[in-house]
């Protein structure tokens, strides 16, 4: 029988082992079991989708987690995000292409998710984990009151009860804790997804012969982005591993695109053909590099709890999940994560845990609910070359401008900063739905062409700025100044959109610049 644990995570994943070396940096004396039921080591490539980090994780694995090293060394420096208006197109230089020509200041990763979570159980155990792989969770009991939580689990030992005084799900879509309590909601926001990997690089930069098109980006490697190919309902993403393959999805609202026209490999091959030509001709030409295939049918939902003041947790997406399409998967993995360490904290000081579960929970969910708004009745505008990448503007300045700063700068849990910015956060939500609905209504007025252009958003200077002062560090006041002048901007950026709109705005000041504006 292995010794008590202080913690037990059902599962062993990415959210399970990055919350196990959270605890373990932030408490070394703790003592943490993981349980994942898959053996290990995984297999490079074919194993998870959710390859893609932006600020948030990456800035949660490299530095919260001292990781830094093995993402620069093992994965793939991302050339940010990038989105071709492509529908049934084969000629890229003649659509409207989003993205920027120089990478930007803060860094983010293209992850090989085999590759990483075996460094991570390898980096568990360094680190004095109990890490037990293929390990299968035979039953637990949720405790009450004060008395300890208890787990039986079964690996190649033979079988084993413990108790613990944490117990954490992290065993992702099966929720184990989550269906036991019957936590499950639906989100309303109904879409699907195919995935598959190709033993095969993706060479985007070559599948045109234009050498200016080619040029336009330094250094020319637009395949080291995570390529949205957009049209009316849905995206498909390319993004490259380290490995060497490259991971092609289909992401669709369930509507405008049924999942039974994408849910095997020929069909979804099919799928491309009609809609995302030149990617379906690249796509056949290497099908004999096939590694897997796999679809989620409603991928997206939500959860009535995530912390209890009785010492359970839920993590990744064993609580919710929202949608690949900003690749919010491992900041929301961040954010639980550091919630999670703060609760246990507050145990360890004999602090009564009910205030601070309902206070933590309450900061997640409304990140949950103002990131959804981006992403919930927006699929049909995915084929707009005007509106998307003013949306796209948008978005970004929102969450890098209210989001990304109270994880940067560790205050997520200030719960008096939190307390005194609350009208200020109010208003940037109320402001991020009014945006949400003017872009559906901008859409909706129809009238939009696709021009052949490139949209660089590191050319405006404000866009720029926002993402290298990510890694600014800042005084109490300094942290303070910065959310508030971040929050004008996105007042000013909102006025500025609703002109471009057609719609008049109150909003006076300098106006951030726009795509085909003098700043």
């Amino acid at each position: 029988m292995p010794e008590q644990p202080d913690a037990v995570i059902l599962g062993g994943g990415l959210a399970g082992l990055s919350l196990a070396l959270q605890l373990r940096t932030r408490f070394p004396e703790i003592r943490v079991l993981v349980l994942e039921r898959r053996a290990h080591p995984l297999p490079v490539a074919a194993h998870k989708v959710g390859e893609s980090t932006v600020e948030i994780g990456a800035h949660y694995f490299a530095h919260t987690l001292g990781l830094r090293e093995h993402l620069e060394q093992a994965h793939l420096r991302k050339f940010g995000f990038r989105f071709f208006f492509s529908d049934g197109r084969r000629d890229l230089p003649a659509v409207t292409e989003l993205g920027v020509k120089r990478v930007l200041p803060t860094p983010t990763y293209q992850i090989d998710r085999g590759i990483f979570e075996n460094f991570l159980g390898e980096e568990a155990r360094r680190r004095g984990v109990d890490f037990r792989a293929a390990a299968t969770v035979r039953g637990f009991e949720v405790a009450e009151g004060d008395g300890p939580h208890r787990v039986r689990f079964e690996d190649a030992a033979g079988e084993h009860q413990v108790q613990a005084r944490w117990l954490f799900d992290a065993s992702g879509r099966a929720g184990l804790l989550k269906r036991r309590l019957d936590l499950a909601e639906p989100n309303d926001h109904d879409a699907n997804a195919v995935w598959f990997r190709l033993d095969q690089r993706l060479a985007l930069d070559e599948w045109c012969g234009d050498p200016e098109w080619h040029d336009l980006c330094s250094p020319p490697e637009r395949w080291r982005s995570t390529n949205h190919m957009v049209g009316p309902g849905y995206w498909v993403w390319l993004i490259p591993l380290s490995s060497g393959a490259h991971s092609v999805g289909i992401v669709a609202d369930a509507k405008m695109h049924p999942l039974e026209t994408m849910n095997s490999f020929e069909r979804a091959l099919e799928w491309l053909h009609r809609h995302q030509p030149l990617v379906a001709d690249h796509v056949e030409s290497a099908r004999d590099t096939l590694m897997d295939f796999a679809f989620f049918r409603d991928f997206s939902y939500g959860c009535r709890q995530v912390f209890s003041p009785r010492r359970w947790a839920l993590t990744g997406e064993s609580g919710l999940f929202l949608d690949p399409f900003y690749s919010p998967g491992s900041d929301f993995i961040a954010i639980a994560n550091t919630y999670i360490c703060e609760l246990v904290e507050r145990d360890r000081e004999g602090a009564s845990l009910a205030p601070y579960a309902r206070i933590y929970e309450e900061l997640y969910f409304s990140f949950y609910r103002n990131m959804l708004t981006l992403y919930r009745d927006q699929y049909p505008i995915f084929g707009n070359a005007e509106v998307l990448p003013l949306k796209v503007l948008w978005d970004y300045a929102y969450y890098w401008g209210v989001l990304c700063p109270l994880v940067f700068q560790q205050r997520l849990a200030d719960i008096g900063l939190l307390g005194e910015l609350r009208p200020q956060l109010e208003q940037a939500q109320a402001l991020n739905a009014r945006m949400q609905q003017l872009f559906r209504d901008w859409h909706e007025a129809g009238g939009h062409g696709n021009p052949a252009v490139m949209l660089d958003q590191g050319e405006l200077d404000w866009f720029y700025e926002l993402n290298r002062g990510l890694h600014d560090s800042l005084d109490d006041a300094g942290v303070r100044a910065h959310l508030r002048g971040n929050i004008e901007l996105l007042e000013r950026l909102a006025a500025a959109l609703e002109e471009r709109a057609g719609r008049t705005s109150s909003v006076a000041g300098a106006r951030p610049a726009l795509f085909g504006q003098a700043a």
